[in-house]
């Protein structure tokens, strides 16, 4: 990944799918059903993957692009535009998408929830479906719990189990994001026994203040030393943050050029970027557009 943010052109069929930060992430319980409880922040960044869509008449959703390991059935892209298909009638029921992948696979940073989010938001404006943003965030939570905030396309404090949103406006800084070559899972961190599970709830105020942590860290960096390395290596210039489950850490800074000089001195063969931090998406400015 080279330093870059969005730079192509917001051509009729070209959607964005940025990437996301966990500013921080605590884990303050447990539902009776499994799935845990949490407090995060979300912050989009300007860079990320580029969605085309070309709309056909036979009712078909057709992937156009590969998708290293995941299956057409599987992938998030291609149910986001099934999903969406079923739910509601629309005039022109098909679709051809290529995606224009940038964003690493497993890395904590929402590259497959954001591209299931521009996938409905695209399509629901296509096809001509009419749903509001309160349905769309609806069918998203249902495809991933992450899925909703990128529909909604402002940044949020989350709480439940992350569709709980509550649109917050939080510094803009400069982040340098660095992509380890491994793919974390997020189940594998969920089941983990030494996760902890019973963080106390803070408020905004706190963590603005200076609090906050993910508490997912401990274990991924005991479970994937290359994202520890990489935390490590970047302490040197910034506070290290891993985001989400990883396994991407980032840290911020108050320039782009500031950023690019801890950039420049990234390990040969290692993957980042540079991007701003956004609290309203680049799908939500492309809606905006039409």
């Amino acid at each position: 990944m080279n330093a870059s943010r969005f730079s192509a052109p917001f051509a009729a069929e070209a959607w964005p799918a940025p990437a996301k930060l966990n500013r921080f992430l605590h884990i303050v319980g447990r539902r009776e059903d499994g799935y845990h409880l949490l407090q995060t922040l979300f912050q989009f960044v300007e860079y990320g993957d580029w969605l085309h869509f070309e709309l056909r008449d036979d009712g078909r959703v057709v992937r156009a692009s590969e998708l290293p390991g995941v299956a057409v059935d599987d992938d998030l892209v291609v149910r986001a535009a099934r999903f969406l298909q079923a739910q509601v009638p629309c005039s022109s029921p098909g679709v051809t998408i290529r995606v224009d992948k940038h964003l690493p696979m497993g890395g904590g940073i929402g590259g497959g929830s954001s591209d299931a989010a521009t996938t409905l938001v695209a399509l629901n404006h296509l096809w001509h479906c009419g749903l509001d943003e309160d349905a769309l965030a609806m069918l998203g939570l249902r495809l991933g719990a992450d899925v909703p905030v990128f529909v909604r396309g402002r940044a949020a404090w989350a709480e439940g189990v992350g569709e709980r949103l509550t649109p917050v406006d939080i510094d803009e800084l400069w982040f340098l994001v660095v992509a380890p070559a491994c793919a974390v899972p997020t189940v594998a961190v969920f089941k983990d026994p030494e996760l902890t599970r019973d963080s106390a709830p803070i408020r905004m105020r706190d963590f603005l203040a200076g609090g906050g942590r993910n508490d997912c860290a401990a274990v991924v960096y005991r479970r994937f030393p290359e994202v520890a390395v990489a935390a490590e290596w970047l302490a040197q210039f910034t506070q290290p943050h891993l985001s989400g489950t990883g396994a991407c850490v980032f840290g911020g800074f108050p320039s782009s050029a500031a950023a690019n000089v801890a950039l420049a001195s990234l390990p040969a063969g290692w993957r980042a970027f540079v991007a701003r931090g956004l609290n309203r998406s680049p799908l939500l400015e492309r809606l905006i557009r039409g």
